[in-house]
Formats: structure tokens, C-alpha cells, sequence
């Protein structure tokens, strides 16, 4: 049996590339998986697939995120590791998308990674957990006209809060912060980026470690990505 037998994996975002693959990843390491996601069809397909628990949320509602929460508890009793992971990007320039994606974007990015935290705290501190949030390379150098940096660097700031809020709890906190990965989020897409496995892979290694370890930051690039 692995360490991971009986904790439970809760992921926003999970529906597709790094919440998908590290729902896989966490499964076979042995841990019961709740997985979050608007798409509904395409969650509980992979639920089923991982024997986990599918919960349709919209990480900008309290009431979901309340539920979620609520839902992995009364079906497991416990939550080890919350991976809050829902978010999007958008083009760069300030006059290049409209306002109302905007919005949507820093609702998602920002507000939804604060509602997670909020929403899975009690638990995590109840079983000396862990909790990750998918930062960026942009939320750790700005990039041109970008406001989706700009949520970024709000979710790594956030990060750090949390560290600090939940110092002697037991919980650890980490931020992964990739570069350019092979996700839909680029039109045409680069030659040699990062894969969400290798993300993914990035998440169960910060989790893996003992508990006096805490890796507070994994920033990983594509090894030909210059800036």
C-alpha cells in the first residue's frame, strides 16, 4: 500500500490538462480524488475512470465552493491535499480581450483561489495537510500588456499569506508556477513545452515529502523557454 492509501486529493479544475493529469497521478499514488470543474460530462467521466468523486462547481461561487467541501467531507471524511488549480489566461494587450472576460478572469484566477483556501482551511488544518495553488512564471515577471500576469502575481502573493496564516498548523503550503505548457490556452503553440505531466509530476513531489519539508515554490520551465 502507498503512503497515499485512504487521504483524499481535492482538485479545482480538473476536468482537463494539469488538474486532469494530476488527478491520475494522484489516484495511482493511492488517493481517493474529488475533483471540481465546471464540465461536468467530461468530470464525471474521469471520476468514473479514477473511481473518485465528481463535483460540478464554479470556483467563483461560494455556495460551490461551500459544497464542494461539504460533498468531500460527507463522502470521505477528510480532505489531505487541496490543489487549486482553476484559471485561464487571455491575450496580452489591454485593449485585447473584452472587459467582461477580464472579469471573468480575475474572478477565476484570484477570487476562486481565495474561495478554495477559505473553503478547504478547517480540513486541511484537521489533518495537518497540504495545500498547492497553480501560480505562473508569469505571476513571477510580468509580461507585456498582460493582465492575466497580473492575476498571477496575485495568486503567488496569496500563496505566501496562506504560508504565513497557517505556520504552526502543520499545513504546508506550495506554489507551482510553470512556463509555457502544452495546454489549450495557446493558439499556436511552441515547439518544446512543458507537457501537463510534467507539471503534474512537479505537484506530487512537493507532496511526497515528509511533513517537517515544505516546498513553498516549484517554478519550472521548458528547458529552450529564454525569459
Amino acid at each position: 500500500m502507498s503512503d497515499g492509501d485512504s487521504r483524499v486529493f481535492l482538485i479545482t479544475g480538473a476536468s482537463s490538462g494539469i488538474g486532469e493529469t494530476t488527478a491520475r497521478h494522484a489516484a495511482a499514488a493511492g488517493y481517493r480524488v474529488v475533483l471540481a470543474a465546471r464540465s461536468t460530462e467530461k468530470l464525471e467521466a474521469l471520476a468514473s475512470e479514477l473511481d473518485g468523486l465528481a463535483v460540478t462547481c464554479d470556483v467563483t461561487e461560494w455556495a460551490d465552493q461551500e459544497a464542494l467541501v461539504e460533498r468531500a467531507l460527507a463522502e470521505y471524511g477528510r480532505i489531505d491535499v487541496a490543489f487549486a488549480n482553476a484559471g485561464f489566461g487571455g491575450k496580452r494587450g489591454f485593449k485585447a480581450d473584452t472587459p467582461e472576460f477580464w472579469r471573468a478572469m480575475v474572478l477565476t484566477n484570484v477570487y476562486g483561489a481565495a474561495l478554495t483556501i477559505r473553503a478547504c482551511m478547517d480540513a486541511l488544518v484537521e489533518t495537518k495537510g497540504h495545500l498547492i495553488l497553480t501560480s505562473s512564471l508569469a505571476g513571477r515577471r510580468s509580461l507585456p500588456g498582460s493582465l492575466y500576469s497580473a492575476t498571477k502575481f496575485a495568486v503567488t502573493s496569496m500563496g505566501e499569506s496562506a504560508r504565513l496564516e497557517l505556520n504552526g498548523t502543520g499545513v504546508r503550503v506550495t506554489l507551482i508556477e510553470p512556463g509555457m505548457v502544452d495546454t489549450p490556452f495557446f493558439d499556436e503553440r511552441p515547439v518544446g513545452m512543458l507537457e501537463p505531466d510534467d507539471v503534474a509530476r512537479a505537484v506530487m513531489f512537493a507532496v511526497s515529502q515528509p511533513p517537517h519539508v515544505d516546498v513553498n515554490e516549484i517554478l519550472v520551465r521548458p528547458t529552450n523557454q529564454e525569459t
